[in-house]
């Protein structure tokens, strides 16, 4: 299969998908009308409340969602062949995904910037809130613990890298001061010196690394999560114009441009995918997802066809700096399709790679050696990517090397690639650092928000200590489930957690459209709740049963808290889940009933 009949249908579904179907959304769902005025002008505080136009924000938005999901998850998912992870990428994405994200930033805008549990206390009612409001923040916690450790395991020991990424904080806080403080307005000057100085990063990286100053970057996996933790709290902190904003901004800049790239290499190289369309693992028994295609494929891709980890940006960040409600879907839907176009460029980076080169750098060496699968490249890629790469799990290597080789072979690139394999490790952790930033600030809020309720002054996101407890909490809480986990253990996890709260998220978007009396329209949301909510239950059980509880009465005793934690969070999860669609759909039946009125709140009228 060649990469090239790929990348141009991919295209053309997702362009009819924007021009038609979010059309339809916008007009006849969600209304969108520019007469109304936004949160970010009825609330304007000039911190949190900031219009921002149309193509910042959608920067700031695409940075802060396309984390480590859309490119680890269908890296991970190659191990199923190359056409399950595909036909969900596109599907996915058009029809559950972007149709997500619009709605929950079309409802967080007209309801004052709420927050998803607010939004579900005051659309179905209050039990669902309260539980929504447990739920999302341990679902929160528990997806930036699972973007966090690929970026954890491609950073460790790898000066280079380190560097190329730590320099992009600095970077980012320049560009803010520029575009908000010392040249106003001046958006283009900023977006040039500061991609000027990331491609500098990456070329003096290299000889930053082979310095004698070198080896105080060169960290251990402990260290560099415990950097993360340190970074992600000062950002969550610092007002949003003078890092988040910009160091986001910029970053989109670099995805976008990096993808665009990629695509434009597959074109001109038209690599051949090396991977089956199915492999012999879809029925289970997998080396890296320990279960079969249906339904471990779907958690596992995750964020690249729908992630309920948007939701808390769409309902967190973004809707308190929509200038326009037209810019809802550019942002929301659109933001979604080119997360998807991630994920599929990551699964052919994946992919044209030789299966024994797959799997011996996405597992342990003690597993690879019982695939019997020989390498064919493997040893000369290492060698000009100037690293080791064997041995190193998580998905974000793998896709830097598939990204590298594609790079390399474009006219006049040859011997250029250990640049361009740290460009793509810099490119994979501006995606992971920016959402997890973004998260973590959106916990921030959430913990402020649920404990305002027994002390009020700590719902004030004004008071200093309050806003540093609820960060140093947050990150306290992801950043221990990264240090005692691994990628196998923490990416199924992540992969149920993200997809409940998508289902959570799906639920709260059908019942404002039954409340509103659009119940002709229902279905947009209501399709893709039922297929989600199935699927991720059925994973949730089987990992439980076949993955996370027999770690807890494993004959190590040191598995044993590892796997009641695993077993416990994810029972939790499901349970909330499943109150908060009971709740919902009791809701509906007394809306449909008449026994309860429809409201006009979100409707525009």
């Amino acid at each position: 299969m060649q990469a090239l009949y790929v990348v141009i249908p991919v295209l053309c579904i997702f362009t009819i998908a924007y021009r038609y179907y979010s059309a339809f959304i916008a007009a006849k769902v969600m209304v969108l009308d520019d007469a109304r005025l936004t949160p970010a002008h009825t609330k304007y505080d000039g911190a949190n409340y900031h219009p921002m136009s149309r193509w910042v924000l959608f920067g700031h938005h695409f940075a802060a969602i396309a984390g480590a999901g859309p490119l680890v998850g269908p890296v991970l998912a190659a191990q199923f062949g190359y056409a399950p992870g595909l036909m969900w990428l596109v599907g996915g994405c058009v029809l559950c995904g972007a149709v997500h994200d619009s709605m929950c930033l079309w409802a967080s805008t007209r309801l004052g910037g709420r927050s998803l549990a607010e939004i579900a206390r005051s659309q179905i009612g209050p039990v669902a809130g309260t539980t929504g409001a447990v739920a999302i923040l341990f679902i929160l916690i528990v997806a930036l613990a699972g973007l966090g450790i690929a970026v954890v395991n491609a950073l460790a020991e790898s000066a280079w890298s380190t560097f190329t990424i730590g320099m992009t904080i600095p970077i980012g806080v320049a560009m803010g001061f520029h575009m908000f403080v010392f040249r106003k307005g001046k958006i283009r000057e900023a977006t040039i010196l500061g991609i000027i100085a990331i491609f500098a990063a990456v070329i003096f990286g290299r000889t930053f690394a082979e310095s004698s100053l070198g080896h105080y970057l060169v960290m251990s996996r402990h260290q560099v999560t415990a950097a993360m933790a340190i970074y992600a709290f000062t950002a969550s902190v610092l007002p949003m114009w003078m890092l988040l904003t910009p160091r986001g901004y910029l970053s989109t800049f670099m995805k976008i441009g990096t993808i665009a790239f990629l695509a434009l290499g597959v074109i001109i190289v038209n690599p051949t995918l090396e991977a089956p369309a199915f492999s012999s693992f879809v029925h289970g028994g997998g080396p890296i997802i320990p279960g079969p295609l249906y339904p471990f494929v779907f958690i596992t891709i995750a964020c690249g066809a729908i992630s309920g980890f948007h939701s808390l940006i769409a309902t967190g960040t973004t809707p308190k700096m929509v200038d326009k409600e037209r810019d809802i879907r550019p942002i929301g839907y659109a933001g979604m399709l080119c997360e998807g176009f991630v994920g599929v460029m990551a699964l052919i980076a994946a992919t044209a790679l030789h299966p024994g080169d797959y799997f011996a750098i996405n597992t342990s060496a003690a597993t690879f050696s019982t695939l019997g699968i020989p390498t064919v490249n493997l040893a000369t890629l290492q060698a000009e990517v100037g690293e080791v790469v064997t041995a190193r799990p998580g998905g974000a290597v793998s896709l830097a090397v598939g990204m590298a080789q594609i790079f390399s072979s474009l006219p006049g690139m040859r011997g250029l690639m250990a640049y361009w394999y740290h460009f793509a490790i810099m490119f994979e952790a501006l995606f992971i650092l920016t959402t997890i930033d973004s998260g973590t600030r959106v916990g921030r809020f959430l913990v402020q928000e649920f404990g305002g309720r027994a002390w009020k002054k700590l719902a004030e996101p004004e008071w200093l200590p309050g806003s540093l407890g609820a960060t140093a909490f947050m990150v306290l809480a992801w950043g221990y489930f990264i240090w005692t986990g691994n990628i196998n253990t923490i990416w199924p996890l992540f992969g149920i957690a993200n997809q409940l709260l998508g289902a959570v998220a799906l639920a709260v978007g059908t019942t404002i459209l039954i409340n509103i009396g659009r119940t002709k329209y229902a279905w947009v949301t209501f399709l893709p709740l039922c297929f989600l909510s199935v699927t991720t239950m059925t994973a949730g059980f089987m990992s439980i049963r076949d993955n996370f509880w027999p770690l807890a009465v494993n004959a190590n005793p040191d598995l044993h808290v590892q796997g009641y934690v695993l077993s416990i969070s994810t029972a939790i999860m499901m349970i909330c889940c499943v109150i908060i669609l009971t709740a919902a759909a009791g809701r509906w039946m007394k809306v449909l009933s008449g026994r309860a009125a429809t409201t006009l709140e979100l409707a525009g009228a």
